[in-house]
């Protein structure tokens, strides 16, 4: 099989015809107009080297160095009160800067505030794993692996969460086809049937905006279905009614709905 080459980004396309368009980004405040956040980032600051910080709806980001994710976060949740992390992932930028954004949203409830870490990592690097402080991390993490290929060392159980364990790519990168790479357009025809299968079965048709009218129960032809074992050709397509059920829905074209005459 041809192995994929990823392209520069599959997914990319045009949002806004004109080309002086220029998109609005939200409002950022100094974390000094925050006395709580001021005072959290110093006791971060004096743990970790702080790249960059800022108030952004309401909400604290900083950004650190990758090596330095752990310390950072074991300083927000025990000197800071960040006992929760809400979320983690990454945003691929490969294309654009040649590296991942990783990023940990987390919440603190004593004093109602919300802050965002992020970090730049370039690709085949590894990030220390945040389960020991939080345990929403693991399963986070396996997805940010799955997704990305970025692994977190000294996670208790490393592996996929979503694809299988023998799948090639990783499905959120910018250059990963939306409709998968042709790898995948042969792994089920090789999984259930055996690669012997290929020219016989073909490959799987990804796109799911395709509807199949001669499809082996004539599922997508609503009203037009074939009986179990019946050959599907045009021979048999005769419409068959659509019975409703009372209980559960209404068929609105019979007219006999029950409609509101005047309001209480």
């Amino acid at each position: 099989m041809r192995k994929y080459v990823p392209k520069d980004s599959v997914q990319k396309k045009a949002y806004y015809t004109d080309r002086f368009h220029v998109v609005p980004s939200t409002p950022r405040e100094k974390v000094d107009s925050d006395p709580v956040y001021a005072e959290q980032l110093e006791a971060l600051a004096a743990k970790v080297e702080v790249k960059s910080s800022r108030i952004e709806l309401n909400c604290m980001v900083v950004e650190i160095n990758h090596e330095d994710n752990f310390k950072a976060l074991e300083v927000l949740k025990e000197e800071c009160g960040y006992a929760v992390l809400t979320e983690m992932s990454a945003v691929d930028y490969l294309a654009k800067d040649g590296n991942f954004e990783v990023f940990y949203q987390m919440l603190n409830l004593k004093e109602v505030k919300r802050m965002r870490l992020v970090m730049r990592i370039e690709q085949g690097l590894a990030v220390e794993s945040a389960v020991p402080l939080y345990k929403s991390a693991n399963f986070a993490e396996r997805e940010m692996f799955d997704m990305f290929g970025i692994v977190a060392n000294n996670h208790p159980f490393m592996k996929r969460i979503l694809m299988p364990d023998d799948w090639e790519g990783n499905p959120l990168l910018k250059t990963y086809p939306l409709h998968g790479d042709e790898f995948a357009s042969w792994y089920e025809v090789d999984k259930i049937f055996g690669k012997d299968a290929r020219e016989a079965i073909g490959p799987e048709n990804r796109d799911e905006a395709k509807v199949e009218r001669y499809d082996s129960k004539r599922f997508s032809r609503v009203g037009y279905e074939v009986p179990f074992g019946a050959d599907v050709n045009a021979e048999n397509e005769t419409e068959t009614a659509i019975e409703y059920s009372k209980t559960f829905l209404v068929d609105y074209n019979k007219g006999d709905t029950k409609q509101l005459k005047e309001r209480k």
